[in-house]
C-alpha cells in the first residue's frame, strides 16, 4: 500500500468548553490560497493570545486561508451574589434601634422579614470578581489543541479523497498516452506512404533537386515527430506520482507540473496529422483540466 501523506487545504472545526468564571467558542475554517494567510478574531483585552495562537496555527499548517474565531464570555449568575457581614449586622443594629424607639414611644410596628432584611441596600451584592487573565490564556491556548487537531484531521481526510481521485487521473493519462504511443506507430506507416507518394507526383510535374526534397520531407517528418513529447508526459506522470507519495506540501509543485503536462497535450495535438491522435490529445487535455483543478485543493 502507498504510503502518502496528501493534505487537503480545506477544512474546519468547531468547539465549545468553560470553566467557573467564562464560557468560550472556537471556530476554525481553511480554504485554498497561493500562500498561508492566517486571520484571527479573538478578545483584545487577553494579552499575547493572538499571537501565540497564529504561531501554533503556523508552524501545523504549511498553505492555505485560515481563519480562526474565539468569542469569551464572562458568566455572572446567582451564584455571584454574596452576604455582606459588615453591612448586615448595621441593618439590624439600626432595625434594634427602631423597635426600641417605636415601643418606647408607644407605636405598634409590623415585625420585619428576612427578605426586606435582605432587599436592603448593601446586604446581598455581587462578589468581586478578581481575574486571572494570564491563568486564561494559558487555559484558553491548552483548549486549542484539540480544536487544531480535529482541524487538520479533516485536512487530511480531505488529502486521502484527493489522493484516490489524483491517482485515478494519473491511470488515465497513462493509459492515453500509451494510446498515443500506438497511434504514432499507425500514423508513422500511412505517413510514409504518403509522403512517397507525393514526392513521385512531384517528381513527375517538375524538374526539382532531389537532394532539396529530400531535406524538406525530412524537416516535416521531424515538425511531425512526438516522441519527445510522449517521452516528456512519461517523466511527468512518475514526477507527479512520486509527488503524490511524499510527504509535506506538494500543492505549489503539482500545480507548476499540471502546467508542463498541459504544454505537452497541446504540443501533441498540434503535431498530431491524424483525427485518432487529435482525439487522444483532446481526451488528455480534457483529464489533465480535471486533475489540475483537484491540485488546487492540495496544501
Amino acid at each position: 500500500m502507498v504510503n502518502h501523506m496528501i493534505t487537503s487545504m480545506t477544512g474546519f472545526s468547531s468547539h465549545r468548553s468553560s470553566n467557573e468564571g467564562y464560557s468560550w467558542g472556537w471556530e476554525m475554517r481553511g480554504v485554498n490560497a497561493k500562500g498561508l494567510d492566517v486571520r484571527l478574531r479573538v478578545p483584545d483585552w487577553i494579552e499575547g493570545l493572538e499571537q501565540a495562537l497564529k504561531g501554533q496555527v503556523s508552524k501545523a499548517v504549511g498553505r492555505g486561508s485560515v481563519t480562526l474565531n474565539l468569542r469569551v464570555q464572562r458568566l455572572l449568575g446567582e451564584d455571584r451574589q454574596v452576604l455582606k457581614e459588615d453591612r448586615l449586622q448595621e441593618v439590624l443594629a439600626s432595625i434594634g434601634v427602631i423597635e426600641a424607639a417605636a415601643e418606647k414611644a408607644g407605636v405598634a410596628l409590623a415585625p420585619t422579614s428576612g427578605a426586606e432584611i435582605l432587599n436592603t441596600r448593601g446586604v446581598m451584592d455581587t462578589a468581586e470578581i478578581v481575574e486571572d487573565i494570564e491563568a486564561l490564556a494559558k487555559e484558553l491556548l491548552a483548549d486549542f489543541a484539540p480544536v487544531l487537531s480535529a482541524f487538520n484531521d479533516m485536512r487530511r481526510a480531505e488529502g486521502q479523497a484527493l489522493y484516490a481521485v489524483m491517482t485515478r487521473q494519473i491511470d488515465e493519462i497513462e493509459k492515453l498516452c500509451a494510446k498515443a504511443a500506438e497511434a504514432v506507430e499507425a500514423r508513422r506507416e500511412k505517413t510514409a506512404e504518403t509522403l512517397k507518394a507525393n514526392l513521385a507526383r512531384v517528381l513527375e510535374a517538375v524538374e526539382a533537386d532531389p537532394d532539396r526534397i529530400a531535406q524538406e520531407l525530412a524537416l516535416l517528418a521531424v515538425k511531425a515527430d512526438v516522441t519527445e513529447e510522449l517521452d516528456r508526459l512519461a517523466a511527468h506522470i512518475a514526477a507527479a506520482r512520486d509527488l503524490l507519495a511524499g510527504a509535506g506540501p506538494v500543492g505549489r509543485k503539482l500545480d507548476f507540473l499540471m502546467q508542463e503536462f498541459n504544454r505537452e497535450a497541446n504540443t501533441l495535438c498540434s503535431k498530431s496529422g491524424s483525427a485518432e491522435l487529435t482525439r487522444i490529445g483532446l481526451d488528455l487535455k480534457v483529464v489533465i483540466d480535471q486533475m489540475r483543478e483537484q491540485v488546487q485543493n492540495v496544501e
